[in-house]
C-alpha cells in the first residue's frame, strides 16, 4: 500500500474546508528537512474568523498549535498573531512564532523595519530578527512564582519522588507555563518514574 502524500493531503483539506480558510500552509520549524522538526499549521487570512472558527479549526488540524494572522492593533507590530492548540487559545509560544514569521515572510510581508519583525501576541510585541533563513527571536519577560506546598507535594507524587529530593522549583510563565523542577544530579532525572495512576491525580 502507498504511503498518502502529506503534500497532496493538505491540498485536499484546503479544499474541504475553503469556506473557512483562506490559506493554510504547514510549517515546520527548528528543521530545514521537510515534513521533520516541530510542525504548525500557520492561516495567513485570521481576521475573517472568528475567535469560535479559529478554535475549530485548531482543533480539525489537532497540531500542537495552529496560529492565525490579524491586522496589528498595536502601531509597532508588523502582524498580530492568534495561538490555539486544539483546546484553548496560548498568549506566547515560541516554535509557533518562528514557523509563523518564516510564513508572513514567504508571503511577502515588508517588514517595518529591515531585518526585524514585530509580532503582537497576547504576551505584547516580540522582536524576531530576520538573519537569513534563521529567525531568531526576543522571549517576553518571564514571571515567576513559588509553587505551593501541595503544587510541589503533587508534582513529587507523580514523579515517583519525595518534596525533600526536589532542591529548587518554580511556576515560570511566558505564555506557556512551566512547573520546573531541580534536583540534585543528573542521574536524579534520570531515574524519574511516572506512572499512570500517578499522573492522573
Amino acid at each position: 500500500m502507498r504511503s498518502p502524500n502529506p503534500v497532496r493531503e493538505m491540498d485536499r483539506a484546503k479544499r474541504d474546508c475553503s469556506n473557512e480558510v483562506a490559506e493554510l500552509p504547514a510549517s515546520g520549524v527548528f528543521t530545514a528537512v521537510p515534513f521533520k522538526g516541530n510542525p504548525v499549521a500557520v492561516v495567513l487570512d485570521g481576521d475573517t474568523l472568528s475567535s469560535e472558527e479559529m478554535q475549530s479549526i485548531a482543533a480539525w488540524t489537532n497540531l500542537s498549535e495552529t496560529t492565525f494572522v490579524c491586522t496589528p492593533t498595536n502601531q509597532p507590530a508588523d502582524y498580530r498573531l492568534r495561538i490555539f492548540t486544539p483546546r484553548r487559545e496560548l498568549p506566547f509560544a515560541g516554535h509557533p512564532t518562528i514557523g509563523s514569521a518564516h510564513a508572513v515572510l514567504r508571503r511577502g510581508l515588508k517588514p517595518h523595519a529591515s531585518h526585524r519583525l514585530v509580532q503582537e501576541c497576547g504576551k505584547g510585541l516580540v522582536d524576531i530578527k530576520i538573519d537569513g533563513d534563521r529567525l531568531p527571536l526576543a522571549l517576553p519577560e518571564p514571571k515567576f512564582r513559588q509553587p505551593t506546598e501541595s503544587n510541589l507535594a503533587a508534582v513529587a507524587y507523580g514523579l515517583d519522588i519525595s518534596a525533600a529530593d526536589v532542591q529548587r522549583a518554580a511556576i515560570i510563565d511566558v505564555g506557556p507555563v512551566w512547573f520546573t523542577l531541580q534536583l540534585a544530579c543528573g542521574d536524579a532525572v534520570l531515574a524519574l518514574h511516572l506512572t499512570w495512576a500517578s499522573s492522573q491525580r
